[in-house]
């Protein structure tokens, strides 16, 4: 106040007694110290003069001398030129050489610079800058503008408490959380789950939108975590845009529903992310809170869950992953080398023995049992005669009523509810084994008839590059409707299919095996039905390579008793119907929530009981065609029925009880479920049990030949059986496509063979499968493609 000090009006000063010193009046603040950084030169002078006429202290830096200047005298503000003495740009240097060393990434940082592009002005903010002034500012303005930034100075996100933008704790402070719980008494902490959610879409969103969207896909997923209330008692957010969830006092059955509710949630949003509409694909780890805690028990959690949501990442299925220890790399080799034990051994023996344990299992053991039985005085064998025959004929019948309720299957509707949306295909391969007619396959796709965008994404994986993929790349230059896809790290369609998920842009979705050559019409005709508020059509797979051999042959006709009678009828009998794997047209959103799980064989099917406990309307056309390929040996066959078949068993062991208990189904959908997934497990043993019973009456009676074979029940039984076949064939050949109408000696050959052959096959194929299932086999047998022959049931596209 040096003015004051010196007018004649101004106040004596006062003494204070027994003291021989005054007080002055306060000493006026000093200067702020600006550290202006630039090459020597009229721009840096020009910048100095106006900063110390402003009333600011300035010493001098040149870039890369920023962090020795800033260590040695700490600035109160930096103001840097953006342009160097050669012209060239130098901001975004001296932003990283500033912002790089901890004493500066507190202080404010103002750039300088002549380019009068406002996104010159973008970048220097995005990389670090808080403020940017043109060259030719005004001495006032910049006056101002340093000191609002001294008055309100800027502290990186990860030293405040709570991020002001998300609401989220910092990585450090989250850690202090944690440690903080961790350090509670055992006795007043009861559980707790650490999570980590990563997202899959995150890196290749960074690449196109910049840094910035790291934080942005926090903030989203912290929206969608809020309304878990208390659940959820603290979230974070790391460097990596990763959300952090401490759930303190929950246990893992309570912890697992909310984050599997959070994950299905965020797969069902569509975000706002840098201006664009994204889908994001969260991949939930957690472990559970330690019970004992030591020095650095806070670090390795949060370790072991980022290794567990790096699992749940490989699969993409939205089920949040528990930690468990061979997700750790040097765990993992551990791991694997410790399943190769007794029961690894047995596995590997079990397709040798398998015939011998499924004759030991479905004979040799009942027939001990009813031998035991009657010598303590109780026929168990009669009983279980009567059991057999009843299951016999309800089997038969159960076919001939489906086959009836086909012929009243449920029409498409006559054309769309509302105009033609924007659609997408999604052709899921393994191309070491599509190399050979994937390129036909995208070609067809490329023919489809749809009066809107139809977008074609091919998912695939493969270990090494393939000269197809070069093929493929010069399809795509040449239409873009064609987006390649491929999937690193991939191993099974479910993980394809979950990363093209995200990244397609119709509001509906066609889904195909990369065999599959859809009809022309098939997008319109699916939507007929979408629109009709149906969120799931199955279309009817058609065999286009019979010709190739009497398997293929043979599969061609069964596929018609599955897609022109059984699913129709069944869907028309117990009221929902069933999503194949393959030529299935879904709405975007509900795949978008439902996802296809990988650990599941029959991933089709686990998605079909989620998407109806969800209250899905899954509707059955057999109209509505693509046509695929057959195998064409009976070694593929085999392994290809026993993948389906033990994925059916892992589906009944996973929702029949659930479907029974829930209140989503009605009761006659609920008989469906019980026929569908109960009922088809029992029959293969229970149809083996004929052999046991027999065996057990020759005993008795003293040799098969004394046996009395005219037992009236048994022939109608078999009469029953027989006939189911027929009807069956019959109604396949009266509802197949006309290609394949046209070959009547198909039909009767199939006749023939299933009799005598196929169906004992499939009852094989199906207890083989229960057998891998309890040993924990679950290997992944890739079919066999083939371009399919030239003949005339391969020749038509048309529907």
């Amino acid at each position: 106040m040096p003015d004051l000090l010196g007018r004649r009006d101004a106040p004596a000063q006062v003494l204070i007694p027994h003291q021989s010193t005054t007080i002055p009046d306060p000493a006026p603040p000093a200067a702020p110290h600006i550290l202006a950084v630039g090459a020597p030169g009229p721009g840096r002078e020009q910048l100095t003069r106006t900063l110390r006429l402003t009333g600011h202290a300035v010493t001098h830096a040149v870039p890369g001398d920023v962090r020795r200047q800033v260590r040695q005298t700490t600035p109160d503000a930096i103001v840097a030129l953006d342009d160097g003495p050669d012209g060239r740009r130098q901001g975004r240097e001296v932003i990283r050489e500033v912002r790089a060393d901890p004493a500066g990434q507190a202080l404010p940082l103002l750039m300088v610079t002549g380019a009068r592009a406002p996104a010159t002005a973008a970048e220097l903010l995005r990389h670090g800058a808080d403020d940017c002034v043109p060259q030719a500012f005004d001495p006032d303005e910049l006056s101002a503008r340093i000191a609002a930034k001294l008055h309100r100075v800027p502290v990186p996100v990860e030293q405040l408490l709570l991020d002001p933008r998300t609401g989220l704790y910092s990585a450090p402070h989250f850690m202090a959380e944690l440690d903080r719980e961790l350090q509670r008494p055992a006795a007043a902490r009861r559980g707790g789950v650490l999570a980590v959610v990563h997202v899959a879409e995150a890196e290749a969103l960074e690449t196109r939108l910049g840094p910035r969207v790291r934080r942005e896909i926090a903030e989203r997923l912290a929206q969608v975590a809020e309304p878990l209330g208390s659940v959820c008692g603290r979230l974070g957010w790391d460097d990596e845009g990763r959300l952090l969830v401490l759930m303190p006092g929950v246990d893992e059955e309570g912890a697992t529903a909310s984050l599997r509710q959070f994950a299905a949630s965020v797969a069902g949003t569509r975000f706002v992310v840098a201006d664009e509409n994204v889908r994001l694909t969260p991949a939930v780890g957690w472990t559970p809170l330690p019970a004992r805690t030591g020095t650095g028990a806070s670090g390795q959690a949060a370790e072991q869950a980022r290794d567990a949501a790096e699992e749940a990442l490989r699969h993409r299925d939205l089920r949040p992953v528990r930690y468990e220890p061979w997700m750790r790399t040097a765990a993992a080799h551990s791991h694997r080398r410790a399943r190769r034990g007794p029961r690894a051994l047995l596995r590997a023996v079990t397709p040798l023995l398998s015939p011998v344990l499924m004759l030991a299992l479905g004979v040799g053991v009942p027939f001990l049992c009813y031998q035991q039985a009657y010598a303590m005085g109780w026929d168990a064998a009669a009983v279980a005669y009567w059991v057999v025959v009843a299951g016999l004929v309800t089997s038969a019948l159960l076919i001939v009523l489906e086959c009836l309720f086909s012929l009243d299957a449920k029409p498409r509707p006559a054309g769309p509810a509302r105009p033609y949306p924007v659609a997408s295909a999604v052709i899921a391969a393994y191309l070491p084994n599509e190399a050979a007619t994937i390129v036909d396959t995208v070609e067809s796709f490329l023919r489809l008839d749809y009066p809107n965008e139809l977008e074609i994404v091919l998912a695939y994986n493969t270990p090494h590059p393939l000269p197809v993929e070069e093929t493929l790349r010069e399809i795509a230059r040449r239409d873009p409707r064609l987006v390649l896809l491929p999937v690193a790290g991939s191993t099974s369609k479910a993980q394809n299919l979950n990363a093209a998920v995200t990244r397609v842009r119709g509001e509906f979705v066609g889904i195909f095996d990369a065999d599959h050559h859809p009809a022309p019409d098939a997008f319109r005709h699916a939507w007929d039905w979408l629109s009709h508020g149906y969120d799931v059509v199955q279309g009817h797979c058609v065999i286009r390579n019979g010709d190739s051999s009497w398997v293929a042959r043979l599969v061609g006709v069964e596929f018609e008793a599955i897609y022109a009678v059984s699913h129709p009828g069944r869907t028309r009998l117990y009221g929902f119907g069933v999503f194949g794997g393959s030529n299935g047209f879904w709405r975007t959103d509900l795949l978008a929530r439902t996802r296809m799980h990988g650990s599941m064989l029959t991933e089709d099917i686990d998605s079909t009981m989620r998407a109806l406990d969800e209250g899905a309307r899954i509707a059955m056309d057999r109209t509505l065609i693509s046509r695929e390929l057959a195998p064409t040996m009976l070694r593929p066959l085999w392994n290809q029925r026993s993948r389906w078949a033990q994925g059916w068993l892992q589906v009944s062991l996973k929702h029949l009880w659930r479907g029974l208990r829930s209140p989503v189904f009605t009761p006659r959908q609920k008989t469906g479920l019980f026929v569908l997934l109960g009922w088809r497990e029992v029959q293969p043993w229970l149809t083996l049990q004929i052999l046991p019973i027999l065996l057990h009456a020759a005993v008795r009676a003293g040799g098969a030949d004394r046996l009395d074979w005219a037992v009236p029940v048994c022939l109608v039984a078999a009469a029953v059986t027989l006939s189911a076949g027929l009807v069956q064939a019959g109604f396949a050949w009266r509802l197949a496509v006309p290609e394949l109408r046209r070959r009547k000696s198909w039909f009767w050959r199939y006749l023939l063979v299933s009799t005598f052959f196929y169906t004992h096959f499939k009852n094989m194929v199906a207890r083989a499968a229960h057998l891998k299932e309890v040993l924990g086999d679950r290997q992944w047998r890739v079919t066999p493609r083939a371009a399919a022959s030239a003949g005339p049931a391969g020749a038509e596209v048309g529907s």
